[in-house]
């Protein structure tokens, strides 16, 4: 009996060594694995005991079948549930990492309500810059300026059909006009020189002395009424560009002639031109196949074959109210 039991405790503590032996293999493939964590209890304790040989009670194979395999590792990080050994590990490295994030947070909020501050004051100070801009008034413009800028116009005898508040095309004309009079550039904005022009009363004085006459300044691309040598109205034109064109054949000049003529002929519909060139709004012949007539383009420049072009509603203007008859003076300069 007593070399029996000998025998089996001999046998049982070679069974405890060896057991012991394997398990150290295991430990040791699951500290190597690096960020992962065991999702057992016994598992994490070999884990975080790596050195240590597991409690295994005598004869029992269940410290060795219950390891997990380097395959059944977990890849991602456990839950608190999954590891319950690492919970206040865990939960501090999490309250760490809230902390980080918050910080980054906050020092995010302040850099960003730096930079609104920043960008607030910008625009406040670029609303501030674009406050004291001179607001000119120019083609588009709407509102009481314009008003007050119409009436100055037509105060001054510059052609404008009516004062709405508008600045359209026949307010363009009208300022083309007046800057045209004053000698400045004639870019239909009235800036600072245009309303100082505005302000002296600038206009161009007529040649005649007596009688209803129709004045063209060529030099100024005007036309004035005038009666008893008072301009009465000033009118944007636009004469001869002094360039050769083709018609019919031929070869022309596009110039308007100078001197002293008189309507002679006049076509109170819209006529179109013998020589091919264009329609002609209700024109008054004053010297051969010149004429002044109403015309959809008026630039503040030379821009015709030799007519005088005005707008239409200052041709209905010559026509209806002022009454540029048969006979009336044309004066060219």
């Amino acid at each position: 009996m007593t070399r029996t039991t000998t025998t089996r405790r001999r046998r049982l503590t070679a069974a405890g060594i060896g057991l012991a032996l394997l398990l150290v293999p295991g430990c040791a493939t699951l500290t190597g694995t690096e960020g992962q964590e065991p999702t057992s209890a016994k598992s994490s304790t070999a884990a975080t005991t790596p050195t240590a040989a597991p409690q295994a009670s005598p004869g029992s194979a269940d410290a060795v079948t219950d390891l997990p395999s380097p395959e059944g590792l977990p890849t991602e990080r456990p839950s608190a549930a999954a590891s319950p050994s690492s919970d206040a590990g865990d939960a501090e490295a999490d309250d760490a990492d809230d902390s980080a994030v918050d910080e980054a947070k906050q020092a995010e909020a302040k850099e960003r309500g730096s930079q609104d501050k920043k960008g607030k004051g910008s625009g406040k100070k670029g609303a501030e810059a674009k406050d004291e801009a001179p607001d000119w008034p120019a083609y588009g413009a709407s509102g009481k300026q314009v008003t007050a800028l119409q009436q100055r116009l037509v105060d001054l005898g510059y052609f404008l059909p009516e004062v709405d508040g508008r600045f359209g095309p026949a307010t363009q004309q009208a300022v083309w006009a007046l800057q045209k009079a004053a000698g400045l550039g004639r870019d239909g904005v009235v800036g600072p020189q245009t309303q100082k022009a505005l302000d002296s009363g600038a206009r161009p004085s007529p040649q005649s002395s007596s009688g209803k006459v129709v004045e063209i300044d060529l030099s100024r691309q005007l036309l004035m009424t005038v009666e008893d040598g008072r301009v009465t109205r000033v009118l944007n034109a636009s004469s001869g560009n002094g360039e050769t064109y083709e018609a019919r054949g031929r070869t022309y000049t596009a110039s308007t002639p100078r001197g002293s003529f008189a309507v002679y002929m006049e076509r109170n519909y819209l006529h179109e031109s013998t020589l091919e060139l264009g329609s002609m709004y209700r024109p008054k012949y004053f010297h051969g196949s010149f004429a002044v007539h109403g015309s959809g383009s008026i630039p503040p420049w030379p821009a015709s074959h030799g007519c005088v072009r005005v707008s239409n509603s200052a041709m209905n203007w010559l026509w209806d109210t002022w009454g540029m008859s048969k006979g009336t003076p044309v004066v060219v300069y």
